[in-house]
């Protein structure tokens, strides 16, 4: 197979409200769009949409969200349930759209979800591209501040070809999808995706913490003030906050608590230049969570299932060898099939009922539809 690999092409793009109307009632057009979203998260605390790349067959535009005041105009196009749009990984992308412009999309077809169905292993986009297509994307732009302007022409044309090929892939997807019957089971998962939303963080920053689920008490207490103190500077210079000193770093001071910059020099991760700038406000930090009194010491919240029974033990032991071979049969990831979360609500029903399996939240209908009675069958299989 002949690898070719995408290079700087002429794409225009859209930087003025008259351009971005024209294009909308374009799109509007057309049954059938190629969506991709660029942001700037790894570079700015609060991640905004920098680019949006849309391609019909045969052309691609950039839009420019930091150029226009109003993109309302592409709710028409993006939001039409006549017109399919095809994304790659949509899921953060189609929460993006409604919180920074209230956009929603109504009628999504997600490549990636799509080659999961399938049971492809390397399901991500350069990877589904090189084998489909012999086509080598340019990655040398993946983690670029995407709110820079003037964008370089090597930039959008990295841009453009996350979007440029998408449609030829969803009509060799949709085809394998449609031959193993399994059309639905991706509708059924692109409609639940389209319901995606940002929600506002509530709560102490630790919640959001990695790790922070095994601290308890003061420890727990040293490692909210710290993350607080990040929190602030991460906002004071517009940075995200983990390039402000890694949370790793932070778990370390909450759990030893130094009280001396000796100390905390001693702590992975801390650099000198991080001990100069922040030093004294971190010990002071810690400083705070010790002198709290103990009954507004934080507890982390456990969500923890109650110990199950021997029996669903038993039941969910059965359920997880069942996936294995119904996972297998059918040449796809077991979590794909059935995730742990869904088998042990599953293992708690008794007796096990088909009105059981509809109270499973999440629960899919292609996954009742596929081993909902089998799946009753093995539970009911006690002793046997």
């Amino acid at each position: 197979m002949t690898h070719l690999t995408r290079q700087a092409g002429t794409c225009e793009i859209v930087t003025t409200a008259a351009r971005l109307k024209e294009l909308a009632e374009h799109l509007c057009r057309h049954h059938e769009l190629a969506v991709d979203l660029e942001m700037d998260s790894l570079h700015h605390y609060r991640e905004k949409v920098c680019l949006i790349q849309v391609s019909t067959r045969s052309e691609s535009w950039l839009i420019d969200p930091l150029a226009l005041e109003d993109l309302s105009p592409l709710a028409a196009p993006l939001g039409n349930p006549a017109i399919l749009i095809v994304m790659h990984g949509s899921d953060y992308d189609i929460r993006s759209l409604h919180r920074d412009f209230g956009i929603e999309v109504k009628n999504l077809f997600d490549t990636m979800l799509a080659a999961r169905f399938l049971g492809v292993a390397e399901f991500g986009l350069a990877a589904l591209l090189r084998a489909r297509f012999g086509i080598e994307l340019d990655k040398k732009y993946q983690k670029a501040d995407w709110s820079k302007r003037p964008l370089s022409p090597e930039m959008c044309a990295y841009a453009s070809a996350d979007t440029s090929d998408l449609l030829p892939l969803y009509d060799q997807l949709h085809g394998e999808l449609a031959g193993k019957g399994r059309l639905a089971w991706q509708e059924e998962e692109c409609a639940l995706v389209c319901q995606a939303r940002v929600s506002e963080k509530e709560g102490p920053l630790f919640l959001s913490c990695k790790g922070a689920g095994k601290l308890k008490g003061r420890s727990l207490a040293a490692l909210e003030e710290l993350l607080r103190y990040r929190d602030r500077q991460a906002q004071q210079v517009d940075r995200p906050p983990f390039k402000v000193m890694s949370a790793e770093t932070l778990l370390e001071a909450a759990e030893k608590k130094p009280r001396s910059l000796s100390e905390l020099a001693g702590i992975k991760g801390m650099t000198p230049k991080q001990l100069n700038r922040h030093g004294s406000a971190l010990l002071a930090a810690v400083t705070t969570a010790l002198e709290l009194p103990e009954e507004r010491l934080p507890r982390f919240p456990r969500t923890r299932r109650e110990d199950p029974s021997e029996g669903a033990k038993e039941r969910l032991k059965r359920l997880k060898s069942w996936r294995e071979k119904s996972s297998a049969a059918l040449g796809l990831e077991p979590g794909v099939i059935a995730p742990n979360w869904l088998l042990e609500a599953a293992a708690d029903m008794n007796p096990p009922t088909r009105a059981g399996l509809d109270g499973i939240a999440g629960m899919r209908e292609w996954q009742k539809g596929l081993y909902g009675k089998e799946l009753i069958e093995v539970l009911e299989a006690d002793g046997q």
